[in-house]
């Protein structure tokens, strides 16, 4: 079985790279994050030409996340249970589904914006959230179901995992806060519950380049390789266990209209 989790950044100016991407790659499950259409938009026919059905969640604004399936779609959960709102809002940025006997969520973490404002807290509350679903979930699932919540977690879990540390100096996706809060939804004490599993850079074995998800699509990110590891797999034992590969699909990023994260993928036994 093949997952892969994606921040499009738009459905809408995406889907027809989608379409091509989906037809080489061949997914069986598509989480994706950002997508920027609302419910009434949603392209459900056009996927279920392909096999799919799809669940949904957004406004039309600057979230929206979905779970495409051709192995069964199940016990939807649209939105975390204690998910924070932000300006009284509860925004489209949390998914899950039962998709092939493995239980996953797509997220789309808050950006934060800038260290200490409104918005920044607002992404630690998420994650907080975060947490708190993945640990009511596991004890109900419990440890033999594969669980894994995947996603833009806009983090990146460690220094290398930026192109220039030094150039990220007092910013989000690098502070000590939004790190310890990848760390709490992955550890319970000292155990370790949740693995990140780590993709090799390309669909290439041999490519020993660190496995960036995003790059800014100003000032050349992607040429300069000024990328980041922010889009993130974090999966139990059961899951862990299964998988044969995890991988970037860096090259989608290439060419005219990408988005600015490449897919990242995980080849399941």
């Amino acid at each position: 079985m093949r997952v892969v989790t994606w921040n499009v950044n738009s459905m809408k100016a995406r889907l027809p790279r989608f379409l091509s991407w989906a037809a080489e790659r061949q997914p069986d499950v598509v989480l994706m994050q950002e997508t920027k259409t609302d419910d009434a938009s949603w392209p459900a026919p056009v996927f279920a030409d392909l096999g799919y059905e799809s669940a949904h969640l957004g406004t039309g604004r600057w979230n929206g996340v979905a779970v495409l399936s051709r192995v069964g779609l199940e016990d939807v959960s649209y939105g975390l249970d204690d998910q924070p709102e932000f300006d009284g809002v509860a925004e489209a940025r949390a998914l899950g589904a039962t998709v092939g006997g493995v239980r996953l969520w797509s997220l789309y973490v808050p950006n934060g914006r800038g260290v200490g404002v409104p918005h920044y807290e607002y992404k630690l509350e998420f994650l907080q959230a975060v947490r708190a679903q993945a640990r009511a979930e596991l004890l109900q699932l419990g440890p033999t179901t594969p669980f894994g919540v995947l996603g833009d977690f806009n983090v990146a879990p460690h220094d290398d995992d930026v192109w220039d540390i030094g150039a990220f100096g007092g910013s989000t996706h690098v502070s000590a806060p939004e790190r310890a809060a990848i760390e709490a939804i992955r550890y319970d004490g000292p155990d370790e519950v949740l693995s990140d599993l780590m993709p090799r850079a390309s669909i290439d074995p041999a490519d020993t380049r660190h496995p960036y998800t995003f790059w800014e699509m100003r000032m050349l990110g992607f040429q300069k390789g000024r990328g980041m590891r922010i889009d993130l797999v974090l999966a139990n034992a059961a899951l862990a266990e299964r998988v044969k590969s995890v991988w970037v699909d860096r090259d989608t990023r290439k060419g005219q209209g990408p988005s600015d994260h490449a897919p990242l993928v995980l080849d399941l036994s």
